[in-house]
């Protein structure tokens, strides 16, 4: 099926049950057994499932069937927000004493979660150059575990070199995560690209009315075999004692996302809760329309913007002029570049005038709302960074980052114009 077609019909059988056209919200705790050996048979994985919602949850089995469909994946498992995506993802392969490998542009959240709260448990984030990948083989070495990269970067709307992460993390049997929040299963498929898991924040543009918060993780097929002949990911291959001494690549199941499962998410608990699930079902069938959209009134507000003369700069990769258009055209879909782009004025003060002077625009820290969205990200979203990291990272304190929505453009740009000015 297409794409289009997949979220708004797979994992759920309508003519089952009672014939509800929308998938129902199981908002439940736990389930009632047949049996005391149906109980044991289900904790043993005997038989396949709902056990407790921590765990498992029918509403919440639907929405990951779709985001693997959507990914090209072999399973997905949601949990209770992105940056628990990012966590579980990291932390089902890494442990004290490793080392991760991350982009130089990423979320600022994902930057304090993988420089500092990481650390603490023992794991070193090493950090590499995304926009050519020129130094990333340098940083591996046989403690290395994963490496993480944006596919579209926030707030600095740049384009990973996926195709040379790829290869340099194939040819050393090194994990690739990359977080697809930005670009959506929509426009990009990092699977198709050789990754091996996706991550999202499905509170953006999954949702896409900002009502919901939630993650998810994606795995990609064969990565069961991956870990079989790995020694550098030796304990999807020993027993976990935890589970009775289940040896993960002796289940016929999708590895990655099982032990997260059953691991992860019974011990940490940062679960889903199912009407997150059930509103996020809702998000999904309207995604790929509401993104072209997006992508459309962003491309003209970029063209807009970039014409102004109190710009300095514009960070949006569907303009010819930006420096990885040909990134957009060769990975997205018909090169459209999502709902994102950042822009540079003079002075933190300029920057600052304009915030306060919008009307239409909202001074909101999500993205992916159908509503338009404004954030000053070096004092909001990077502002535990350092400036010598905001710098780095390709964040200055004049840079306005903007979520464009659903609205008539003509609407945003005289919004826009009008602050401008100011």
């Amino acid at each position: 099926m297409e794409k289009e077609t997949i979220a708004l019909h797979a994992g759920y059988d309508q003519k089952a049950g009672f014939g509800t056209m929308s998938v129902p919200i199981f908002q439940t705790t736990a389930y009632d057994f047949r049996d005391s050996e149906h109980a044991a048979n289900l904790f043993a994985l005997k038989e396949l499932g709902p056990i407790y919602t921590r765990l498992t949850n029918p509403t919440t089995d639907v929405l990951e069937t779709r985001y693997a469909e959507l990914e090209g994946g072999a399973a997905a498992i949601c949990t209770a927000s992105g940056q628990a995506a990012i966590f579980y993802a990291i932390a089902n392969v890494a442990e004290a004493g490793d080392n991760i490998i991350i982009s130089d542009k990423l979320y600022g959240g994902s930057v304090t979660l993988l420089t500092h709260t990481i650390k603490r448990f023992g794991i070193e984030a090493r950090i590499f150059k995304s926009s050519d990948a020129g130094n990333l083989e340098g940083l591996i070495d046989d403690k290395t575990k994963a490496i993480y990269f944006e596919s579209l970067s926030n707030p600095q709307i740049a384009i990973a070199d996926i195709d040379t992460i790829v290869e340099v993390a194939k040819k050393h049997g090194v994990l690739t995560i990359c977080d697809n929040t930005v670009a959506t299963a929509s426009l990009f498929n990092p699977i198709a690209w050789g990754v091996d898991i996706v991550v999202h924040s499905t509170s953006k543009y999954t949702n896409g009315q900002g009502t919901a918060i939630g993650g998810i993780v994606v795995e990609r097929n064969g990565l069961n075999e991956f870990f079989k002949t790995s020694s550098r990911y030796s304990h999807f291959n020993t027993p976990d004692e935890s589970y009775h001494g289940l040896v993960y690549t002796d289940v016929p199941l999708p590895n990655f996302c099982l032990r997260i499962r059953l691991s992860l998410l019974r011990d940490i608990g940062a679960a889903q809760a199912p009407f997150n699930s059930w509103l996020l079902i809702q998000g999904l069938e309207t995604l790929d329309l509401r993104v072209q959209k997006h992508s459309d009134n962003t491309l003209e507000i970029a063209k807009f913007l970039e014409s102004h003369p109190k710009v300095k700069s514009v960070n949006y990769p569907g303009l010819e002029s930006h420096s990885d258009y040909a990134k957009a055209q060769k990975y997205f879909k018909d090169g459209k570049a999502s709902g994102l782009l950042s822009f540079d004025v003079g002075s933190f003060e300029e920057a600052k005038n304009i915030i306060d002077g919008v009307k239409l625009f909202s001074v909101v820290v999500n993205i992916g709302d159908s509503k338009s969205l404004i954030v000053h990200p070096a004092s909001t979203t990077h502002s535990q960074m350092t400036a010598k990291e905001l710098l780095s990272a390709g964040i200055n304190p004049a840079t306005i980052r903007l979520s464009i929505g659903l609205e008539n453009t003509k609407d945003l740009i005289d919004d826009l114009a009008k602050a401008l000015e100011l």
